[in-house]
């Protein structure tokens, strides 16, 4: 008698259609209208953890912590401004809104940003004075949907950013949906309250970059040429960007990897559009390089910095500077697991960052719903947000001084090497163990 019972073997499902995808096949099946979150990419993607100091040894002679220096001070905006921004540490809060974030939450960002000795930027949506009374240094974004634009507004301002792209949606605008466009929101943005927002994907008055010079002269002109002018930009296409930015009078060039967030937008733009932020950095340096701009006009690095280590590696690439977002909004306390049944009930979990397009932040941050909000406040964030900071500098000179360097941007490419062979051809460094640059004819 034969045995016909199956053999006992394990199931196997494809890589190509996993539980999540699948998961979403299901869902745009069933709703017809594609998935918004919050938060920047989630896939695993070369990032600055495949980098790695090499230290100093023989060859290289470290600095004693206890009795010599590490500067960290930075400058920007020292190519025309009259007032440069100076900061004490080369970490920066990015713009988040407001709207995306709630009134204290953006008191929160300028109480521990000013504690620090670095600077806040308003995001789209105006500015408030939550984060005008309490940021020493507030950088004014200049946004295609031109919401909360404020001609007053932009003389009050330490510097303005003018927003060509962001990482996790370049070419692409955000969105601020209907529950999250209270009374003050919708006055600020002269929009109808409750109803869906999309912002602008480019600016309405510009077509290129000709116009963005015209632009940017009329800023310097609005302010007195007193203050440093940004042009912020996604990690697409960086070192034509770079070049384009700098040609038109940029002071600063700040540019966004992919793994930056957002607040609201498409998963598909955020997963599957744009480049990743350790690849962006490389050709931007290099189009600073080439025009013979590099220090001049400085490079501010966005999107997925966590980490000292992170803010250490951008500036061994050539940035002069970083900035954090969704890192300034987990130190100030949004998505703790202290909330978990609440962000169950959500459909989500701590830390997933699927909730902030909701405005149900049982955190009270990324929320405009009074009961939510008072259960912040900006004054521990603030408090917590300086330390985290403070903690990043210190390892910002930590690493700085086992490479014996004296100053953070210091740091240079040949103090780091590649754990991958992605991360080694993104970054311009060798491949670990070898003297190896993919793309370089050298071994």
């Amino acid at each position: 008698m034969t045995d016909t019972k199956k053999p006992n073997t394990v199931p196997r499902k494809p890589w190509t259609f996993d539980d999540y995808t699948n998961s979403e096949i299901r869902r745009a099946a069933a709703t017809g209208i594609y998935d918004i979150r919050g938060g920047g990419s989630k896939r695993r993607i070369p990032h600055f953890d495949d980098l790695v100091f090499l230290g100093a040894s023989v060859s290289r002679y470290p600095l004693e912590g206890y009795r010599e220096k590490c500067e960290t001070k930075v400058v920007l905006g020292t190519r025309y401004a009259k007032r440069p921004i100076e900061l004490d540490i080369p970490i920066t809060i990015a713009g988040m809104s407001f709207g995306s974030l709630s009134g204290a939450a953006k008191e929160a960002l300028g109480r521990g940003a000013t504690a620090a000795g670095t600077s806040t930027t308003t995001g789209d949506g105006g500015m408030t004075e939550e984060e005008r009374g309490h940021s020493e240094k507030l950088v004014y974004q200049y946004l295609p949907s031109r919401y909360g634009m404020n001609p007053d507004d932009l003389r009050r301002a330490d510097a303005i950013e003018v927003v060509v792209g962001q990482g996790a949606k370049p070419g692409g605008g955000g969105m601020l949906l209907g529950q999250k466009i209270s009374d003050r929101v919708a006055q600020m943005r002269n929009l109808p309250k409750g109803i869906d927002q999309r912002s602008a994907c480019r600016h309405p008055d510009w077509t290129g970059p000709d116009d963005l010079a015209i632009k940017i002269l009329e800023l310097r002109e609005i302010t007195g040429w007193q203050i440093p002018i940004y042009v912020k930009v996604g990690g697409a296409r960086p070192y034509y960007d770079t070049a384009l930015a700098i040609k038109a009078g940029a002071d600063v060039v700040v540019l966004d990897g992919m793994q930056g967030g957002t607040a609201a937008t498409q998963e598909v733009f955020i997963e599957h559009v744009g480049q990743p932020t350790l690849a962006c950095i490389r050709p931007a340096v290099q189009a600073l390089q080439d025009l013979d701009m590099h220090r001049e006009v400085q490079l501010v690095v966005s999107g997925g910095v966590r980490n000292g280590a992170d803010v250490a590696k951008a500036l061994a690439l050539g940035a002069d500077a970083v900035s954090i977002g969704t890192a300034a909004l987990i130190a100030i306390g949004d998505n703790d697991p202290i909330w978990e049944e609440e962000y169950n009930d959500l459909g989500t979990t701590a830390g997933a960052y699927d909730d902030w397009h909701e405005g149900r932040d049982p955190a009270g941050i990324t929320t405009q719903d009074e009961a939510l909000m008072q259960r912040f406040d900006p004054i521990v964030g603030g408090r917590r947000l300086s330390n985290y900071l403070k903690v990043m500098a210190l390892e910002v000179q930590t690493m700085a001084r086992a490479c014996g360097k004296s100053h953070v941007l210091n740091l240079e490419p040949e103090d780091l090497c590649a754990l991958t062979v992605e991360a080694a051809a993104m970054s311009g460094v060798p491949l670990a163990g070898t003297s190896w640059v993919p793309g370089k004819d050298n071994y």
